[in-house]
């Protein structure tokens, strides 16, 4: 009988091993197909191929659009003060939301334009936002807006449970939009004066691609609703409202790369002059790396400005970000850590013409796997206000040197290595 159990044991742990290697087998099939090794050749100039960026990233270039850059906490001055404003919708989705003074302010401007008869919808990922305050989702309940949780715990979501909707995005009355990094935690108040206020920047926009974002949201709230909204107090008849260029990177098709990691290796390898990034989690793939040392060998100046593991709020992250400090910095990438305090901005300037931002980190997670938004813009101006918030904190930057990295010591390169094991889920 022992004999029997034994081998009944045995084949239970095979069989159970078998369907492990098995699911593991159909896991990375699956990241195969949705991480080609992209390439691409071209010796025209970005500020001309406006319209290639948005095919490849599976979207359209509308013109006649204006932008506004907000940084920091007096972005949700200006966030509120246009919910307040809302005639017929708001639609606003986030990633992080937590209970406190930040959160209070935003629940109190949805939930009085809710009260108003505005239609208000509320989209929040269910485990960024779990630390949303009770009395604060239930105010705006309460108050007649609709707050959805995006992918909560439950057997239906089993299979998703790793796709996160990381999307910060707001539109209202369908003519003007928001689209940048802000989360709704009070640490992004202020003004990154110390270590407990973040840097951040968003977009204020006005102009028809205000549709392209639109969309963005209503993909995410058709899906966890099954509600489709049609009409002018959400696709009203848009007007030109400036000269910008801009297209938007957001769907995630079937069985290919999704838009954002297209558009973000592409313009990597068309740069002719500089590339200046500011991220607060680069850990780039091997052919990301390898199309920055190519881009290094045109010419490009290509700098990267992230928070040291000090003035991070997620150290683990950049210690898997360093156990590929080494190559990046033999291909003649410079590097830059910021200590001081989280910068959270996502952006990328190309030739001091082109310029995206937007949610999206540089990382596995973010080309891979979230729900993101890009924004691709051609317009000198823009950039060249985004370059000059890189030039304001590179400032009190410490810039990474080959030798001295190298030479860092046994226990900070044990910490990179096993934490960038977990890059593709931190």
């Amino acid at each position: 009988m022992a004999s029997f159990l034994g081998s009944a044991l045995h084949g239970a742990a095979a069989l159970f091993l078998a369907l492990a290697v098995l699911l593991g087998l159909v896991i990375w099939s699956i990241k195969r197909h949705h991480s080609p090794k992209l390439k691409i050749e071209c010796d025209a100039t970005i500020d001309t191929l406006m319209p290639s960026l948005a095919g490849l990233s599976l979207g359209s270039v509308t013109f006649g659009n204006s932008v506004e850059l907000f940084e920091n906490g007096a972005f949700f001055d200006v966030l509120i003060e246009r919910i307040g404003a809302a005639q017929q919708t708001v639609h606003f989705e986030t990633f992080l939301w937590k209970e406190g003074v930040l959160g209070q302010r935003m629940a109190n401007a949805l939930s009085e334009r809710a009260r108003a008869g505005v239609k208000v919808r509320v989209l929040l990922d269910a485990t960024g936002s779990k630390k949303l305050g009770k009395g604060e989702r239930q105010q705006m309940k309460d108050a007649g807006c609709k707050v959805v949780m995006f992918h909560e715990r439950s057997i239906y979501t089993i299979g998703v449970m790793n796709d996160r909707d990381h999307r910060k995005l707001a539109v209202i009355d369908g003519k003007e939009a928001f689209v940048g990094g802000h989360c709704i935690v009070d640490d992004w108040l202020g003004n990154a004066e110390d270590g407990k206020h973040f840097a951040d920047l968003s977009l204020h926009l006005h102009g028809p691609i205000v549709h392209s974002v639109q969309a963005a949201f209503s993909e995410n709230w058709g899906g966890q609703t099954g509600e489709l909204f049609v009409g002018d107090d959400v696709f009203p008849e848009l007007e030109a409202a400036g000269d910008v260029a801009i297209h938007a990177a957001y769907a995630k098709p079937e069985g290919s790369a999704p838009a954002v990691k297209i558009l973000h290796h592409t313009v990597i390898c068309l740069a002719k002059k500089r590339i200046w990034i500011q991220n607060p989690y680069f850990i780039p793939e091997p052919e990301a790396i390898d199309a920055f040392g190519e881009a290094v060998k045109r010419g490009v100046d290509v700098r990267v400005m992230m928070p040291s593991t000090s003035g991070s709020d997620n150290p683990m992250v950049q210690h898997a970000g360093h156990r590929n400090f080494e190559k990046l910095l033999m291909c003649g990438v410079r590097l830059f850590e910021y200590p001081h305090t989280l910068l959270h901005q996502k952006v990328m300037t190309v030739d001091g013409v082109w310029s995206a931002i937007g949610s999206s980190n540089f990382d596995d997670r973010s080309f891979d796997t979230n729900d993101e938004i890009t924004l691709g813009i051609k317009d000198r101006a823009l950039a060249g206000q985004l370059d000059a918030v890189f030039e304001k904190y590179v400032g009190r930057c410490h810039e990474i040197e080959l030798k001295a990295w190298q030479n860092r010591g046994l226990w900070h390169k044990f910490k990179d290595n096993l934490f960038y094991v977990f890059n593709e889920v931190l």
